[in-house]
């Protein structure tokens, strides 16, 4: 073991240093100047096709007879894999080491990561295919090896980076998708409940394969039931502590706002420890939690029955919104008012674990049932995550390896959650934080390197549905798939 943590230290030292941090704010930046600012200057619209989209258009929600999924059923099994313990423990932990500033990095990854998000995901729909069993196969690793591989004299380097992704994100399926994971769901029920780490590992184990060796439709239609509830009920519980402790919100913001920039504090301190640990934790457990930039998400989101390869963009941007405006700035709002943080110091109160704080603010607030109420959350929105990154890790082996190959890694993948039960918990964390980077630095590339072909297909949907221009639509780089999806359009039109 201490081998291990001393390789992934230095790996991860390195994939998570100053150019990585500052590749993503460029990606994030760069795709929101060149679609005219979307996630901003078109909100109303992204929410009214996404969001509200769901209680208006039966189309959405409505179950598909062919290998595909519906666009409500994709934004669940994303959210599923995002919406996870990133978003109280990764949270938790920013804080702890990075104080309250941390918060306000988060929120700036996941402003520009809206546009990262957007952009995997319209690239993700362009340049899809369908594999031997008439699914849609998704991800980078389509886009890098026939977008960027398209480019002249970028064969060679598209497909080595879209193999180099698929086995970045084979490896990312057993660290941040099932060992993080299952790892905060037996730490938390062994705190709440007193149940010992390998009886919750056996557990997860029997329901993880239940779900994940029975098929994409089968994770979809748990997901689709489980990720409504479990955000709604935490949304609830912490907008409950938030009104409890309404006073406290505008020293709240003014650490966070302070720590965010280092700025000292009336009694000489720096908030949040300085500006260096606010910045790389908020941004880091800012990634951990959304997954922009990982080109992850977009391979359950090219399983939709969409045609538009915008629409599912928005998706993309709702997902990050909801996954790190909402729910992670919740938690944190219920932490900063616990008490449990000095918010001129970012100092952790004695007597409570990192791990803990959410628990801890839950509890204080609610009680012992507060305590139980995390540990349960965590183990849905935890069990949700290994399910949505099940699917992820089966499309990077069906890349490497074919179709066949997937039943195997299913399996492999169900009995790793036991090993995850039981692990240590800081190097859980380590080696999905290493594989994290790892995983995202050809994708960026390709995102990058395809940022033209985004700002296209962005320029044709706006054209045609705000300018009303009478223009073809851009809906795959492959003519046969265009025709069919043309046709589709033209008929869901009518």
């Amino acid at each position: 073991m201490e081998w291990i943590e001393r390789i992934n230290g230095l790996i991860n030292g390195w994939v998570w240093g100053p150019p990585m941090l500052v590749l993503m704010g460029v990606v994030g930046v760069l795709m929101t100047l060149r679609t005219g600012v979307f996630q901003i200057s078109h909100f109303g619209h992204w929410m009214k096709k996404t969001i509200g989209s769901i209680f208006k258009n039966k189309e959405v929600t409505a179950h598909t007879q062919d290998k595909s999924i519906s666009q409500f059923q994709s934004l669940c099994t994303a959210l599923a894999a995002t919406v996870g313990t990133g978003n109280i423990v990764g949270v938790a932990g920013a804080i702890a080491t990075g104080g309250p500033g941390a918060v306000f990095w988060m929120w700036f990854m996941a402003l520009f990561g809206m546009m990262t998000n957007y952009s995997e995901n319209v690239l993700g729909i362009f340049y899809r295919k369908k594999n031997a069993a008439g699914e849609w196969s998704g991800g980078a690793m389509y886009y890098l090896h026939y977008g960027l591989g398209a480019k002249k004299h970028c064969r060679a380097v598209g497909t080595f980076l879209a193999g180099l992704f698929s086995v970045f994100c084979f490896l990312a399926s057993f660290g941040i998708g099932n060992m993080t994971q299952v790892n905060s769901i037996s730490s938390n029920m062994k705190s709440a409940f007193g149940l010992p780490s390998w009886v919750t590992g056996l557990i997860i184990m029997v329901a993880v394969g239940v779900v994940v060796l029975g098929g994409l439709k089968r994770i979809a239609a748990v997901t689709e039931k489980i990720v409504p509830f479990m955000v709604v009920l935490y949304i609830v519980g912490s907008v409950v502590i938030l009104v409890t402790h309404v006073t406290a919100v505008p020293a709240i913001f003014g650490a966070i706002f302070k720590g965010a920039f280092g700025v000292k504090a009336v009694g000489g301190g720096i908030v949040g420890f300085g500006l260096k640990q606010a910045v790389v934790m908020g941004m880091k457990r800012g990634v951990f939690s959304n997954e922009a930039g990982l080109g992850s998400s977009v391979m359950v989101h090219s399983n939709s029955n969409v045609e538009e390869p915008v629409r599912q963009g928005m998706w993309g941007i709702f997902e990050v919104f909801a996954d790190t405006i909402v729910v992670c700035t919740l938690t944190a709002v219920s932490i900063l008012a616990s008490g449990d943080i000095d918010l001129v110091t970012g100092k952790v109160a004695s007597g409570v674990e990192a791990s803990n704080l959410a628990s801890a603010a839950f509890g204080a607030m609610f009680g012992k049932a507060g305590e139980m109420f995390i540990a349960v959350a965590i183990l849905l929105f935890a069990f949700s995550t290994v399910l949505g990154w099940s699917h992820y890790g089966s499309k990077a082996c069906e890349y490497l390896l074919g179709l066949k190959a997937t039943v195997v890694y299913k399996a492999v993948f169900t009995l790793a959650t036991f090993g995850g039960a039981v692990m240590g918990q800081n190097l859980a964390w380590d080696i999905a934080d290493t594989l994290n980077g790892l995983m995202a630095i050809p994708n960026l590339i390709g995102v990058l390197a395809l940022s033209g072909t985004v700002a296209a297909i962005t320029k044709n949907y706006t054209d045609r549905t705000f300018r009303g221009k009478k223009i073809r639509p851009m809906l795959s780089a492959y003519e046969d798939i265009q025709a069919q999806q043309e046709k589709s359009l033209a008929a869901r039109s009518e």
